[in-house]
Order: structure tokens, then C-alpha cells, then sequence
């Protein structure tokens, strides 16, 4: 079906359905008609390729995918917009609805069933409530992708693709750049949704590492390391980690110095590898 930017169209396919939208699940759905095939694109969809959509609203850029990749795999919570994707979708022999949490979903299993023999890339239009969630569970399960290309709020991109060791900085940035290499690809208006946020949007690419650029004896204590180091901001690094760790801040400094890191730093300050020598020195102290 085409038309899925047109606002009367939409308004008329929702109002059919008895649709409306749900703030709790943070539902602004595309009507940009520029957007998605950009995204689309930047995704890598293509021959040999299969793609999973978190979230795919009405399907404006569900739509754009199935016309690129070999498969595309939609993962949508809520079930009121099943029948609306089946009017709007229906045409396409090459797409499948999972009606799922993807939080909760194993990807693994739906990766295995659904894209055997595939290169496979994950493209969505992200609620803001979610975002972090999302990325972090993509990242974190080692599915077998290429890359993560995803709509969030634009603050939250230019966090995520900020240069680790600047002050725009923050734990989401260290955490995502152990995983991959993110790029900002460009800026979206609050305009080009309905209902229209109140803020911009950006479109960024995780491209997923094939190994971590630095080596840990313990992945858990790293992200527990980030996470307490950035827990305090306004914080010098030493009281962060002893308040957030709840060890000892002698020996929090003596762990600093082992590690080539200044007792006075703050954490936007270092580096993936800062990182990694504090966890393997912390590992070793307990």
C-alpha cells in the first residue's frame, strides 16, 4: 500500500481500526516521506540480507525495508496494531509480524529460524522510553548482526555518538563503543511524526565489532565500573567509583594510580582502555 506518509491516509486506516495512540508506549509514528527510505538504505537491507524491525508502528518504514531486503522480521507489542499491518502490509510475501516484547524475545532463536543463511541488520524507529534498553540488549546478547540503524531522540544520539573521553561523553557512550562503532547519519524534526514529539530525532548506525577493543577478565565488573563512575558526575572519578563500588576511597586512589589514571580525573575523561586497565586491577585488589 503506498500513501503511508499521508496523514489523511493514516488517520483513516487508524480510525478503521479503532486505533489510538498510547503515550505508555511512547508511539509517534513516521510521516516523513524522506526519512525512511534513507534509513532504509543506511540499514543495509538488501540480496542476502534480512532485517528485524523493532517496532514498525503502521509500517512506513517496514514498508521501505521489504522492498530492499530478502526478509524482514517486525517485532510489535502492541497487538491493536496487528490488523493494521496486515492492511497496510499485506502485499509483502517476504515480511513477519511477531507480536512479542523484544525485550524478552530471544533473538537468537528468531535469528536461527528466521534468517538461516543471511547476513542480518536490525533498523528500527525507537521509542525514547526504550532506547537504551534496546541498543543495550542488541549489543549485549552478541546476536550475529552487521549493524544497528535507529531513529532515538537526538540527545540521546549525540550522547551515544560522542568521542569517548570528551565531555559529551557518558556511560551509554563507553558502553556501546566496547560493542561497536557508532556514526550519526543525520537529523530528524519533531514535524516528521504524528503525533509530534516535543523534541528532534536523530538517525545513528551501530556497526557491530567483530571483538572488543580492549580485553577485560570481567565484562560485568567493566559496566559495573562505567556505570559507578558515572553515577556522580560533578564527582571527581575516586569518589564515584568508592561511593558506587562501596569500596574504600584509599584504596580506590591506589587502585587509580596502579592503572596510569589520576585521582582527581572524572570520569568523560578516560578512555575505553582506562577503563579496562581500573577493571583488571579491581579484579585483581578483590
Amino acid at each position: 500500500m503506498n500513501n503511508l506518509s499521508d496523514i489523511g491516509k493514516i488517520k483513516e486506516i487508524l480510525s478503521k481500526h479503532g486505533f489510538t495512540f498510547s503515550k505508555s508506549l511512547g508511539q509517534n509514528f513516521l510521516i516523513n516521506p524522506s526519512v525512511c527510505p534513507r534509513m532504509a538504505e543506511y540499514s543495509g537491507a538488501g540480496e542476502g540480507v534480512g532485517v528485524i524491525e523493532v517496532g514498525p508502528g503502521i509500517g512506513v518504514l517496514t514498508n521501505e525495508l521489504c522492498q530492499l531486503a530478502d526478509k524482514v522480521v517486525a517485532v510489535e507489542l502492541d497487538k491493536r496494531l496487528l490488523p493494521v499491518l496486515e492492511e497496510t502490509l499485506g502485499e509483502y510475501d517476504n515480511l513477519k509480524v511477531v507480536n512479542e516484547d523484544v525485550l524478552k524475545l530471544d533473538l537468537h532463536k528468531l535469528i536461527a529460524e528466521e534468517f538461516a543463511g543471511m547476513k542480518v541488520a536490525v533498523c528500527a524507529n525507537l521509542p525514547y522510553y526504550i532506547t537504551s534498553p534496546v541498543i543495550m540488549k542488541l549489543l549485549e546478547d552478541r546476536l550475529p548482526i552487521e549493524a544497528i540503524t535507529v531513529m532515538v531522540q537526538k540527545e540521546a544520539a549525540q550522547r551515544i555518538c560522542a568521542e569517548v573521553g570528551t565531555r559529551q561523553s557518558g556511560a551509554v557512550t563507553v558502553s556501546v563503543n566496547y560493542y561497536a562503532e557508532p556514526e550519526m547519519l543525520f537529523g530528524v524534526s519533531a514535524g516528521s511524526f504524528m503525533p509530534a514529539p516535543k523534541v528532534d530525532s536523530a538517525v545513528i548506525r551501530l556497526n557491530v565489532r567483530k571483538e572488543p577493543p580492549v580485553k577485560v577478565e570481567s565484562e560485568k565488573l567493566l559496566f559495573n565500573v562505567i556505570k559507578a563512575a558515572f553515577s556522580q558526575r560533578r564527582k571527581t572519578l575516586a569518589n564515584s567509583l568508592s561511593s558506587g563500588l562501596s569500596v574504600e576511597k584509599g584504596k580506590i586512589n591506589e587502585l587509580l594510580i596502579n592503572s596510569g589514571v589520576e585521582t582527581n580525573a572524572r570520569a568523560e575523561k578516560l578512555t575505553l582502555d582506562d577503563f579496562a586497565n581500573i577493571t583488571n586491577n579491581l579484579q585483581e585488589m578483590m
